[in-house]
């Protein structure tokens, strides 16, 4: 693709990962280049994570999902970064080709009440990612709303660029569940997104941060991003452990796995008057107890997605070098070793944030 400024484009053909069916490998395949709308722009991505969303995405694939389908000849992806190599004929704020950026992925229409809160993903008419017409960034390039763009400090790496957006969904969730100064948290999952909700609840000085998870190579890993303790749930008992180390119940608990089951656990292992953060998406029905929850007092926050202020704080952080992320990456990849990392991932292993350059 042709670096120009403020022309409309098309006819060309990129390369990208393309979802083919559920249980199927993703397929490299041409597909056509984007082509930004007036109030648009298109990237040349540089990096591009993984996330647990896509892969959940790509075996659950029907009505009974309890979230939106993907179909055949998506294109997801929407953790990324790179640069501008096209910029539609309306847009303003002074961007240039060239110019090394990180964007919300979805595109809101810039009008509604949600798009000028912030919240472009609340907006009625919002493209969202690996729909008809709005490929994510498993490609080449990608086209980007103006309006959720975000300008990469010097200092701030492509590759902590493609971290900006998980690392907005635990900020996200830290602040809905109003973290302070002394609260004693429990984080149910150390991948992604738990190990960015510890980065953040050492940020706002929670004094303990366990987390629990099924991979004991985890433990590690969590203690590098902020986690006071770990707790191999694969061979202990996650609440008398945990009471042990902290000495009384967690009165914070954030559910970073999103799976059946984990929210009643949460509840189970929760304080009195504690609270239930759930953050990891569960994308099937789930039950769970309200009687407990009732007797408890517990109040249950569900957590959604992230606003322009938390991607702002989170670019803020990194450049200031007063959050550290840099060992979330475990692995980099081409298009070549794409699918079978893809695949990968759907097994338990030691890897947290897997990213693929495709350039």
């Amino acid at each position: 693709m042709k670096a120009i400024a403020f022309v409309l484009i098309g006819g060309s053909v990129m390369k990208a990962a393309v979802f083919k069916n559920s249980g199927l490998p993703l397929s490299i395949e041409e597909i056509e280049d984007p082509v930004p709308s007036p109030t648009d722009m298109v990237i040349k991505v540089c990096a591009c994570g993984i996330c647990g969303t896509d892969l959940h995405w790509s075996e659950i694939n029907n009505e009974e999902s309890g979230f939106r389908d993907i179909h055949p000849g998506a294109v997801m992806g929407h953790e990324f970064s790179g640069e501008i190599v096209e910029i539609g004929k309306d847009v303003t704020n002074n961007w240039k080709i060239g110019a090394r950026v990180c964007a919300m992925p979805q595109i809101g229409c810039a009008k509604s009440s949600n798009c000028r809160a912030g919240r472009p993903h609340r907006c009625d008419k919002a493209l969202n990612r690996a729909t008809p017409g709005n490929p994510g960034a498993y490609s080449e390039f990608v086209r980007i709303g103006a309006q959720e763009t975000f300008r990469l400090p010097d200092s701030v790496t492509f590759q902590e660029g493609a971290l900006v957006e998980p690392l907005a969904v635990g900020l996200h969730a830290v602040k809905r569940a109003k973290i302070t100064a002394g609260d004693n948290v429990l984080i149910v999952g150390g991948g992604p997104v738990g190990l960015s909700v510890a980065v953040w609840c050492k940020f706002f000085g929670a004094r303990y941060i366990i987390v629990s998870d099924l991979i004991a190579d985890r433990g590690e890993k969590a203690g590098d991003f902020g986690a006071t303790g770990f707790v191999d749930a694969s061979v202990s008992n996650v609440p008398e452990t945990y009471e042990k180390i902290v000495g009384s119940p967690p009165s914070i608990i954030f559910d970073a796995v999103g799976i059946a089951g984990s929210m009643q656990l949460s509840i189970g292992y929760i304080s009195n008057y504690g609270k239930v953060v759930v953050v990891g998406l569960c994308m099937v029905s789930d039950r769970f107890e309200p009687a407990t929850a009732v007797v408890k007092e517990v109040e249950i926050i569900f957590c959604f997605c992230y606003e322009y202020a938390d991607f702002q704080m989170t670019l803020e952080m990194l450049a200031q070098e007063r959050i550290e992320v840099k060992g979330l990456v475990t692995e980099s990849v081409g298009f070549e070793q794409f699918p079978e990392a893809f695949e990968r991932l759907k097994q338990p292993s030691n890897q947290i944030k897997v990213m693929l350059k495709p350039h």
